[in-house]
């Protein structure tokens, strides 16, 4: 996850002293005086992108990388995996290397895929660069169902002087009207190192047909802002806004948004969760009731330094910390529901939070679409709200991964089923971590397990983290993909999938599908990124034109080391 405004990174010339100068000169937001940078090193956990924000690379290690693929023996199979990036995109144009993509993101459309990704050549390149390649999150685009992809560089932004997309990657497929559309959501932020922080996206449409199709990307459409602002001297200071990610409602044809609210309250260090709403257009793909089309979204998000179109949860009384919101909209009702992990960090030796009368959590809201008109407020908000206690592993070191891991939830919608269903990681049953995953019923959230159910087997000890869940297949049954390490004595890495479980069942099934087709050797990979593998892997089933617009192959993303530099790839079921 990358984000705002990015530095660069990388050894000073013998006897000079390393600028504190990113893109285009501009500064990180720590060497700024960013007050949500200081409190960033203290409590506070944020993602990838807000790292980057503050803080810049975390240095250049460039050189040759190490092979580092592990591989399985003869006979075990696994669906054909795909770097969706391309090593040519990763140069500046001065001539530097830069050194990983990670924090992936994945929909498709018919036979359209696209991924996009934290850019690790961000760091390095200035302003109107070729292929937007100064934008933190960069993207690719298959028109043959996820065989090969066209690396498009970064997200489009004529307005990078003074904004920049800084990773934290979500995408999300729509198809109406006969044309196809995906929308890329960012970290958008000042290059200036501090002033307004915004969430955006861009709109996509696929150009063309069959296996010469485009993709062709507008400008930044604005989905969030920050909710305070307040001017010190000569310089604005803004909440910062981090962990985007989008749903798409097809059937009211509207996209939702939900994110974090870091506030600029002086020693506080609880968190909003706040969501968005954007007009898509109407059933034939024309105007919508807010203004917006496909092809240009009419957002109803808040101006900066006021109240946002939706608040989730405000900051708690006790001021831990809720981060890694995600949104998972209901077609059937236009209900939406926001999962979130209450007391990330916090848990970790601050007074107020380290107690049993806070224990960390990840939590399940419903927002009724009565709450959610095409207006500039929400007319109200969550009518129910669960907590599912875990034990968290945000304390974990995880052999080559240079970032603690966090715990947050992945949610999905089941009409056939009326549930929808959180999966996390939690290490409750075994040190390491295992993927975890319950259900709630619609409209009520009352549990239908009494217990959350185990997804990963067998577990033998092995650390099992960063699970992803997206939608319901056309039948009601969820897949679930994450990392998996089999042994704590290695590094080496795959992803796994449960496919087809029922929601409603107390237990997974029997046996997990490997999605790798060779294992990556963490320890055996440079990146340019914290963290060098992300804080989230994806995984989406194919969209289609008609009810319950899902189809029958999951695409799974990641972050992959298996050339000795993390990269993102895709692959899809069937095969």
């Amino acid at each position: 996850m990358l984000a705002g405004t990015l530095a660069a990174a990388g050894p000073a010339a013998a006897g000079a002293t390393r600028p504190s100068a990113g893109i285009g000169g501009h500064t990180t937001g720590a060497a700024a005086g960013n007050p949500f940078c200081a409190k960033l090193k203290t409590h506070w956990l944020a993602s990838a992108g807000a790292q980057a924000f503050c803080f810049g690379a975390p240095g250049n290690t460039a050189g040759t990388p190490r092979a580092a693929a592990v591989p399985h023996p003869a006979g075990s199979p696994a669906p054909r995996n795909v770097d969706a990036a391309s090593f040519a995109e990763d140069v500046n144009p001065a001539g530097v290397r830069a050194y990983g993509q990670s924090e992936v993101s994945v929909a498709a459309a018919g036979r359209y895929v696209v991924e996009a990704w934290n850019d690790s050549t961000t760091f390095f390149t200035y302003c109107g660069a070729a292929q937007n390649k100064e934008e933190g999150t960069g993207f690719g685009f298959s028109a043959d169902g996820g065989k090969t992809f066209t690396d498009l560089g970064g997200l489009p932004n004529a307005n990078c002087r003074n904004y920049l997309y800084g990773g934290d990657p979500s995408v999300a497929a729509y198809r109406v009207g006969g044309r196809t559309y995906f929308y890329i959501s960012s970290l958008y932020n000042s290059t200036a190192g501090s002033g307004t922080s915004q969430i955006a996206m861009d709109a996509c449409e696929v150009a063309g047909t069959g296996s010469r199709a485009t993709l062709s990307c507008g400008q930044p459409v604005i989905i969030g802002n920050s909710t305070f602002c307040r001017t010190v001297g000569k310089t604005l200071e803004c909440d910062f806004l981090d962990k985007d990610f989008i749903a798409v409602d097809p059937a009211h044809h509207r996209l939702y948004a939900s994110y974090t609210d870091f506030p600029l309250v002086a020693a506080t260090f609880g968190t909003n969760i706040d969501a968005s709403v954007c007009d898509l257009g109407n059933a034939a793909g024309g105007i919508g009731p807010a203004g917006g089309t496909p092809a240009a979204p009419a957002c109803e998000t808040n101006a900066p330094g006021t109240r946002p179109y939706l608040n989730i949860t405000p900051a708690s009384a006790s001021a831990c910390e809720n981060e890694g919101a995600y949104p998972a909209a209901d077609p059937a009702t236009g209900a939406l529901y926001v999962g979130y992990e209450f007391n990330l960090g916090t848990n970790e030796g601050y007074p107020p939070c380290s107690t049993a009368a806070t224990p960390t959590s990840d939590v399940l809201a419903k927002v009724p679409p009565g709450c959610l008109p095409l207006v500039k407020t929400a007319t109200c908000g969550a009518s129910a709200k669960i907590g599912v206690p875990l034990t968290s592993i945000d304390s974990e070191v995880i052999p080559g991964f240079n970032r603690a891991p966090t715990d947050w939830p992945r949610v999905a919608v089941s009409d056939p089923a009326g549930t929808v269903s959180m999966v996390w990681n939690d290490a409750r049953y075994h040190p390491l971590g295992d993927v975890l995953l319950q259900s709630f019923s619609l409209g009520t959230l009352a549990p239908v397990q009494s217990a959350p159910v185990l997804v990963d087997k067998p577990v033998a000890g092995g650390l099992n983290f960063m699970p992803a869940v997206r939608a319901a297949d056309a039948s009601g049954k969820l897949d679930v993909t994450w990392f998996s390490r089999k042994s704590p004595a290695t590094a080496n890495t795959d992803v796994y999938a449960a496919i087809g479980i029922d929601p409603r069942a107390a237990r997974a099934p029997a046996m997990d599908t490997r999605i790798t087709s060779v294992a990556s050797n963490w320890d055996n990979s440079t990146s340019d990124i914290t963290p060098n593998f992300g804080d989230y892997t994806d995984n989406n089933i194919v969209t289609t034109g008609t009810w319950p617009y899902v189809g029958s192959t999951l695409y799974v993303a990641w972050s992959d080391g298996r050339t000795g530099v993390p990269q993102p790839f895709e692959a899809h079921l069937p095969g």
